[in-house]
């Protein structure tokens, strides 16, 4: 059995593993039913309907809340139902301050679902995490963070912003999404959930969606425990599985992320017709110090812009890719490459994602596990 003592390589392996206590299989089996046989009343061994339980969801979740360090995990049927599960912890009237540059569902949930109900976002630089302060008021509920952000990979200091939470009584979370629980463990710098879409490198295959939620607090598991089992957005088993099994070899995966990443940033720096490279590692990149405090390295996910500043220019790159597939999504063991523009982040107003830096030709890069000279070669082809 794990436990906590061990290093986190080891863990990922074995982390809410047991053997099948029937025929001793290794592997967590795939539980599919709906609902579970009583002796009597109430005699039900712990599980009763797979909405509010489910073996291979139990082990999920154990293992997802020891990776992350935490002591409850939740899963849910994908990153926005988990997203959603934490938005309803907030009633009308109350308001949340939230990082300006985040995914673009992120976004979208927040203005166009749970706005209509009363609800105030505040989207705010989080570059000098000590200047949110000023948007706290007696209404203020909760601090949003992504780092690194989507599509731009700011850095927001975890620790200052929870210790801003905390001075105000405030529900601090950290979509961990982009950085995986292998780079970086938001709890141990204080905040109160973590948040991932485990579509991304949790599963790490491009086959599942999946979202999950990790805290230490008892008191905050049970309330968005209710809400899990109430609202229903729950993942099956077979998904579950999935994230196990993905979540074996998040550490090989990672490693070979952030090595891809890194050459791939350098190249990309080198060439005439790109501008500007985002890419966490760089020592000039802006909280650069901050990401080499809060994370063990910096990650596969690149965003670069075009000298030739526009939508066609970008498309032309994505129509002549051939390794980097265009595609949603990241954190798969293939390269994607997208236009956040047009994308994922289409959502947003382009008077408001120019103003932040998501200009029109910024390109999104989720570097995979192939061979890096193979990529490069592909993108040298792919720009020109």
């Amino acid at each position: 059995m794990e436990n906590k003592k061990h290093k986190l390589s080891t863990r990922l392996i074995h982390a809410g593993v047991e053997p099948d206590p029937t025929t001793g299989a290794i592997m967590t089996p795939i539980y599919q039913t709906s609902t579970y046989v009583q002796a009597a009343p109430g005699d039900h061994k712990g599980y009763e309907y797979a909405r509010t339980q489910n073996p291979t969801r139990t082990a999920l979740q154990n293992a997802l809340a020891n990776i992350e360090n935490g002591n409850y995990g939740l899963s849910f049927a994908s990153g926005m139902a988990a997203t959603d599960a934490v938005a309803r912890l907030l009633m009308p009237g109350d308001e949340v301050i939230v990082s300006n540059d985040l995914y673009g569902g992120t976004y979208r949930i927040f203005t166009k679902v749970f706005a209509n109900y009363g609800i105030k976002f505040h989207f705010v630089s989080m570059h000098d995490a000590p200047t949110i302060e000023q948007y706290v008021n007696s209404n203020t509920k909760m601090i949003w963070v992504e780092t690194p952000t989507n599509p731009l990979l700011n850095i927001i200091d975890i620790e200052a912003c929870a210790a801003i939470g905390k001075k105000h009584n405030l529900i601090t979370v950290v979509d961990n999404t982009f950085a995986s629980p292998y780079l970086q463990n938001p709890l141990d710098w204080g905040a109160d959930i973590v948040l991932h879409s485990a579509t991304k490198y949790l599963g790490g295959h491009s086959d599942v969606v999946h979202g999950a939620l990790i805290m230490k607090e008892a008191a905050l598991e049970e309330r968005l425990r209710f809400i899990q089992n109430s609202c229903g957005a729950v993942p099956g088993p077979h998904d579950c599985w999935l994230v196990l099994r993905g979540i074996k070899t998040l550490h090989v995966r990672m490693q070979r992320h952030c090595e891809n990443g890194e050459a791939i940033a350098h190249y990309l720096r080198s060439h005439p017709k790109v501008g500007k490279v985002l890419w966490v590692g760089f020592e000039d990149h802006p909280n650069h110090a901050i990401a080499k405090k809060q994370m063990r390295d910096f990650g596969g996910m690149i965003s670069f812009t075009l000298k030739n500043d526009s939508i066609d220019a970008a498309v032309e790159v994505l129509k002549k890719t051939q390794l980097f597939s265009l595609a949603e999504s990241l954190g798969g063991v293939e390269s994607l490459i997208g236009h956040p523009a047009t994308m994922t982040h289409a959502s947003i107003p382009r008077e408001e994602r120019v103003k932040n830096g998501l200009v029109d030709s910024l390109i999104r890069l989720s570097v995979g596990i192939e061979d890096k000279d193979d990529l490069i070669e592909d993108l040298k082809q792919a720009i020109g």
